[in-house]
């Protein structure tokens, strides 16, 4: 999926350790300060394996960063209006070891065998803007931006601005423009407590994803001891499109794609909440998924066997990540 975002959505409290009961819970609010910004480095990397039906395996490698500027601009009651600002854009594309890469925060000059498709495209989104409304404990409530985000898009490639107006819903864009990556619980909670989210992501033509993340707190960082560690458990299910795929070069009629468990000796997920300023300082969440798409492509069905890992991390500062220039 583009990047893995962590939505608002229902929280259900799960369970209660007995032996925390008498100790100090704590209270995961965002908060906010007028006019007072704050920067995110968001990056995800993914590594696709592909086999077409009596095919060779085709292996697909992908870095991805948006760097992101939130202002605070208004406060009116328990809701909160931010600016949100995507600053800069990085991207390295490797598919059967072909590579291609762009950085707006350091472009290339002009005909330094950059792709200039790619620098096109991705150029374009820099400086876009968003008006994301923020409720009762941290919930997405609106994001205003989506039709001029797309037409930016559109002035490279007409086709893309239709088939991302039908991946790109309000409630996707609602997931995508959370910065409280839907940590916040109903309630404090003590070292130890868990709580779910269930919710799904609509990627239209493509398909959707349901999903379940556990949170578990942890109690305070043993290495940034200011900070509160809660450890994420993810659970992913694929299913497949219901509505039609006009636009794409391909049509999924099927597929069986699930998480697949991590192994014993791999690092737990994890976000870092600061107490102090009341946001996420820093979180790393990967997912693998494994399985199979049926797709018909010119007509002809074809089994496909996917295995994907994808892993987002974000940090988050007072200062932009944007270099300085000199």
């Amino acid at each position: 999926m583009p990047r893995l975002r962590f939505g608002v959505g229902v929280l259900l409290f799960t369970g209660l350790v007995a032996t925390t009961a008498a100790q100090d819970k704590q209270k995961f609010e965002i908060k906010f300060e007028k006019d007072k910004p704050f920067y995110q480095d968001m990056t995800t990397e993914v590594t696709q394996v592909i086999k077409v039906q009596g095919g060779s395996d085709l292996t697909q490698k992908h870095k991805q960063t948006f760097l992101f500027k939130w202002t605070p601009v208004a406060q009116a009651g328990d809701k909160w209006t931010l600016k949100e600002v995507i600053e800069g854009v990085k991207m390295t594309i490797d598919v059967a070891g072909n590579q291609i890469e762009y950085d707006s925060t350091n472009p290339p000059a002009a005909g330094a065998g950059t792709n200039q498709n790619l620098a096109d495209l991705f150029g374009r989104l820099v400086g876009s803007e968003f008006t994301v409304t923020i409720g009762k404990n941290g919930v997405v409530e609106k994001v205003e931006g989506k039709d001029e985000f797309l037409k930016k898009l559109q002035a490279v490639n007409p086709n893309m601005e239709q088939i991302l107006r039908k991946m790109l819903t309000d409630e996707a864009l609602k997931q995508m423009s959370d910065p409280s990556f839907g940590l916040t619980p109903p309630a404090e909670k003590a070292v130890g407590e868990t709580w779910e989210k269930k919710t799904t992501l609509g990627l239209g033509p493509i398909g959707s994803y349901e999903v379940v993340y556990k949170f578990t707190y942890k109690g305070k960082d043993p290495v940034k001891k200011e900070l509160d560690r809660v450890e994420v458990a993810t659970d992913l299910t694929y299913k497949p499109p219901t509505e039609p795929t006009e636009g794409l070069l391909f049509k999924i009629k099927g597929g069986d794609l699930k998480t697949e468990a991590p192994k014993p000796d791999a690092k737990p997920n994890f976000i870092l909440y600061n107490p102090k300023t009341g946001r996420i300082e820093e979180s790393s969440v990967s997912v693998k998924l494994k399985g199979n798409l049926n797709v018909t492509i010119g007509g002809t069905d074809t089994n496909v066997e996917l295995f994907q890992e994808q892993t987002t991390t974000v940090k988050t500062s007072d200062k932009s990540f944007i270099p300085e220039k000199k």
